[in-house]
């Protein structure tokens, strides 16, 4: 297991790759999403670059856009790509709450309140007649936005996370929001009794695995899905593949995984995270993956996703910070009755006719 020393390194590794403004780049050069932003605020905060995540968190209030969402891809402080992901939005839930988590802070969750609301409003407005989530919406600042009617396991895995987050933020600012509530709810549904209604991308392991991390499927459900794609997946001594086709290891899937498995008492979690340990570099940054059996890191650099997982990672096995537990969904305290509300399946009459609005 890493030292907290080492984690601070990695920390600092992050630190300085961050913008001037506050972006959290892949790496220098490369764009800012709002996910892997707000992950990379996430990790600065538990290597203790409390400035650094403050001033991340500062980028996602001010950049964010009047409908809640935030552009998918900027370069420099320049949009690249003015689309925006489901998940992307509702991230800020995540991060927001592990940061009130570890710092107590209630002038920070004040000011970032309204941006997890008018995030996760936009969020729910997406969500689909079976329960998923669409993935992602053209944005249109001038007229009407077209949105892709199709959902991702692992992006409203991650979204499940994301209401559970902001269902509490709502607790703790006593603003309750129902319509969060019935859309967790809803989606649980979706995510344990429905994948199939969601697109086919099972060859990704974030799809096999993030029904689990984002707290939808949980005990004997989540033991049968993780051990179902093991060997496809697992790397002995590498890590997990990225796609179950390639020969490619990744780091920050890796962490995810281990953070999965923590979740649910896995043992391997630990053995898996030092698995992943020959992307480290001596500067204390990550490798993005590794390719075998040429046995050489690819891409080339060093990226600040890699490294904020795995500090996250390594925060769920260690429990060093309070935040440890907004990852496992144990420091969340917020849980969602399944809702079949629009689907075939016999529950679904408990709620026939019953729109959001009227819960």
């Amino acid at each position: 297991m890493l030292t907290p020393e080492q984690i601070a390194e990695t920390a600092a590794s992050i630190a300085a790759m961050q913008e001037a403004d506050g972006a959290i780049p892949w790496s220098p050069g490369e764009h800012t999403d709002a996910w892997n932003h707000v992950e990379g605020a996430m990790a600065l905060l538990v290597g203790g670059q409390v400035d650094a995540a403050e001033a991340a968190y500062d980028w996602c209030a001010r950049t964010q856009r009047p409908d809640g969402s935030w552009p998918m891809r900027i370069v420099g402080g320049e949009v690249e790509d003015a689309s925006t992901e489901s998940n992307m939005a509702a991230y800020i839930a995540v991060g927001v709450l592990h940061h009130w988590a570890i710092r107590r802070d209630r002038d920070f969750l004040e000011r970032m309140w309204p941006v997890v609301r008018r995030a996760l409003d936009l969020v729910v407005d997406l969500q689909l007649p079976f329960g998923g989530i669409a993935w992602s919406r053209e944005w249109d600042a001038d007229g009407p936005a077209t949105i892709n009617r199709e959902a991702l396991v692992a992006g409203s895995s991650s979204i499940y996370q994301a209401l559970r987050c902001g269902v509490a933020l709502a607790d703790l600012m006593d603003e309750p929001q129902p319509e969060w509530e019935l859309a967790g709810g809803r989606l649980g549904h979706a995510l344990q009794d429905h994948r199939d209604r969601f697109l086919d991308k099972s060859v990704f392991s974030m799809d096999w695995y993030y029904p689990v991390l984002g707290g939808a499927v949980r005990g004997a459900a989540a033991d049968t899905m993780i051990a179902a794609q093991w060997d496809t997946f697992v790397v002995d001594g590498l890590g997990i593949r990225c796609v179950s086709t390639n020969p490619w290891v990744t780091g920050a899937e890796t962490c995810e995984l281990v953070m999965a498995l923590a979740a649910i008492g896995d043992s391997r979690a630990e053995e898996v995270f030092t698995d992943m340990q020959h992307l480290r570099t001596d500067q204390g940054d990550y490798f993005t993956g590794f390719v075998f059996p040429e046995n050489v890191n690819w891409p080339v650099e060093q990226t600040t996703y890699t490294a904020a997982a795995m500090i996250l990672a390594w925060d769920v096995l260690t429990g060093t910070t309070p935040g440890a537990g907004i990852m496992t969904g144990e420091g969340i305290g917020v849980d969602f009755e399944p809702i079949a509300l629009e689907c075939d399946c016999p529950s679904s009459d408990r709620f026939a006719g019953v729109s959001p609005g009227a819960r």
